[in-house]
């Protein structure tokens, strides 16, 4: 296959060259898989595929007597939104059991039963325990700590109907009554979930709109797991400050040994980091000339946030880190890890190793990760990647010398010291003072994953680039941030290259304030997809500066390559908080107009948010830049008219 062939398939340099280095071995990969799945069935692409329950699968032909309906009389509508809200269920879980772990390991830290760990940022907890109502004066930091997990652990399963803690703790006042009035209002992480598998259940529920909301409080409560999952991770491994590192495959080295850790639980992955540095010299007994730790995917975000290990791929080129025959371990913890890496592990010499009991890959090795060992199980796992580093064939490496540099660990804590070198009495004003001053016509955030329905990492890129040369300013997590690091967005070269003069000067200006190593990113990561709920933060006490809802506010989100049913929770909350919520890949709802309707035009009536279909990355960013200029236009009218007037600025208006 052709190089210009190559490059219809992605646009990530790197990418390119393995990929015609798997042509020509003749090895596949996810590629040329999707491309032989094709045609794919147009009834599960429109969601008119029901597999509820097993008299089907049920194929909806609206046109047709008999076949427009199920079986048991469901019709396309309820179908549709029974299959979509099932795809919440399934990245709530996902999240939430994420943050689970994090709650638990933080627990069994306070009560000395996880030894390797530690409180790495007591600051961070006693904010939390403040916000959340735990007592601190005259008390341990380590008895703060517990009552913190206990009350994380409340939230997956109170026995009460208050709403869940770390959701009724983040909202503003005018959020919670939109909830509490659509009956959305998750009391537990488990039973907004389970509740939900049974209103899906055959002969349950056949009212799409009831459905629907009963997806939206399992979002919801998506958003109560990733939020806490966050705030008890930097509680254990520390908040993220800003970092210099690199990105794309270029990150291996040659004379050391490579392990890449990879999926989405950073419980492993920082144990990974701390055991690698002491067994550098183990390494170079074995003839390397140390160890050199990469990541993949949002393992791979959360060390490069608190670390600054650079990141080696994103999930659509994970296969290709093996490819360069130098990856002696792959280290996968859970969630987007591809089955298919194993494949690729059997043409090289390449180890898989899989920790959790729930992800495990056929021929893998399995080294179950316990908290209670965590340091000897991430010592074990080293130790396994040094031998393979003997096992290599000189003539299969082939590293592509392409990388960037990357400026990342933007927490928000970290976007607020930023800020607050401005502004040290109000931080955020920094960025909403620019705003209202037209300088930055509002903010973008990228989130979501890789899909082989799009070309790889182009639409993230260009959505990315065609925002910020009119002056948006842009934040980033997961897969997409991996992205935006490998084109050199989350650099200085990026602001050179594509800042429009407003987003440039104001970037410059904080820049100039920064004292840090590195000039500032064109995009600011802010972490691993779990992190999202770094930038729900950022946008709830940007609309709190402001004095308005946060439906108000010029914030808008992009999931330009969405594929998970994770992207699909998290953008089900995005939009329940007031909103815009662009998709780059179209899901299962077009069977359905009425369905297609509630999720573009009904959700904005209701909530303010709503998400925007659009394959055309081109196209796509016009929209997002349209309902940020119309937002920001509103503000200052609104604004101009309560000067004049005396007035408060109205609260009422649709954003």
């Amino acid at each position: 296959m052709s190089t210009v062939e190559m490059e219809k398939r992605t646009v990530d340099p790197a990418a390119v060259e393995m990929l015609s280095a798997a042509c020509d071995c003749k090895i596949l990969t996810s590629w040329d898989r999707y491309k032989a799945q094709q045609p794919q069935c147009k009834f599960g692409l429109t969601g008119i595929c029901c597999r509820i329950c097993i008299q089907g699968p049920c194929r909806i032909i609206p046109s047709k007597p008999g076949q427009d309906k199920g079986i048991c009389g469901a019709s396309a509508f309820t179908i549709v939104a029974r299959n979509i809200v099932r795809y919440i269920a399934g990245g709530a879980s996902a999240h939430s059991d994420h943050g689970r772990e994090i709650a638990y390991t933080l627990l069994h830290t306070a009560e000395g039963h996880a030894k390797d760990y530690k409180i790495t940022d007591e600051k961070k907890l006693r904010e939390v325990a403040d916000r959340i109502g735990i007592a601190q004066e005259g008390r341990d930091v380590v008895d703060v700590a517990k009552d913190v997990a206990v009350k994380a652990l409340e939230d997956f399963g109170k026995y009460d109907h208050e709403p869940c803690t770390w959701l009724d703790t983040t909202i503003d006042e005018e959020r919670k009554q939109k909830f509490k009035h659509t009956q959305i209002t998750p009391t537990a992480i488990d039973r907004s979930v389970t509740q939900l598998l049974h209103q899906t259940h055959i002969g349950t529920d056949a009212d799409p709109v009831n459905i629907i909301f009963g997806g939206l409080k399992a979002a919801l409560a998506d958003y109560t797991g990733m939020y806490l999952a966050t705030d008890l991770t930097d509680v254990l491994f520390g908040t993220p400050e800003p970092v210099i590192t690199e990105a794309n495959l270029g990150v291996l080295d040659a004379d050391k040994v490579n392990v890449a850790v990879h999926g989405h639980n950073p419980l492993l992955s920082q144990m990974v980091v701390y055991a690698a540095r002491e067994l550098e010299k183990d390494a170079i007994a074995a003839g390397a000339k140390g160890i050199n730790l990469v990541g993949i995917c949002c393992t791979g975000n959360e060390v490069l946030m608190r670390e600054g290990i650079p990141t080696a791929s994103n999930f659509g080129s994970q296969e290709l880190v093996i490819m360069t025959g130098a990856l002696d371990a792959m280290i996968m913890d859970v969630q987007c890890i591809a089955p298919g890496v194993k494949d690729l592990c059997n043409c090289f010499h390449t180890i898989l190793v899989t920790t959790s009991n729930i992800s495990k890959v056929p021929g893998s090795v399995h080294i179950e990760f316990n908290e209670a060992t965590a340091m000897d199980d991430a010592k074990k796992i080293i130790r396994l990647a040094i031998e393979q580093f003997g096992k290599r064939v000189p003539d299969k490496i082939q590293i592509p010398q392409l990388k960037k540099q990357v400026v990342g660990g933007f927490s928000y804590e970290a976007l607020m010291d930023l800020f607050a070198k401005i502004n040290p009495d109000n931080p955020i004003s920094v960025l909403t003072d620019a705003i209202e001053a037209g300088e930055i016509k509002g903010v973008c955030a990228f989130a979501g994953c890789n899909n082989q329905k799009t070309i790889h990492d182009h639409a993230t890129i260009t959505i990315a680039k065609e925002l910020a040369k009119k002056d948006v300013f842009l934040v980033s997590t997961g897969c997409a941030a991996g992205a935006l690091a490998k084109a050199g967005l989350l650099s200085a070269e990026g602001v050179e290259a594509y800042a429009g003069p407003g987003l440039k000067a104001f970037i410059k200006r904080l820049e100039e304030k920064s004292g840090l190593n590195a000039s500032l990113p064109l995009v600011f990561h802010m972490g691993s997809c779990v992190d999202n709920s770094r930038i729900a933060r950022l946008w709830s006490n940007m609309a709190k500066n402001m004095n308005i809802p946060v439906p108000q506010l010029p914030f808008v989100a992009s999931a330009p390559e969405a594929m998970s049913e994770k992207a699909i929770s998290i953008g089900s909350w995005v939009i329940t908080m007031g909103i815009p919520c662009h998709v780059g890949v179209l899901p299962p709802l077009e069977g359905s107009e009425l369905v297609y309707g509630v999720t573009t035009q009904i959700a904005r009536d209701v909530f303010g948010g709503y998400f925007i279909f659009d394959t055309d990355p081109e196209s796509a960013a016009q929209k997002l830049y349209d309902r940020l200029e119309k937002r920001a236009w509103k503000l200052r009218i609104h604004k101009i008219a309560a000067e004049k007037y005396d007035s408060t600025p109205d609260q009422g208006y649709e954003g």
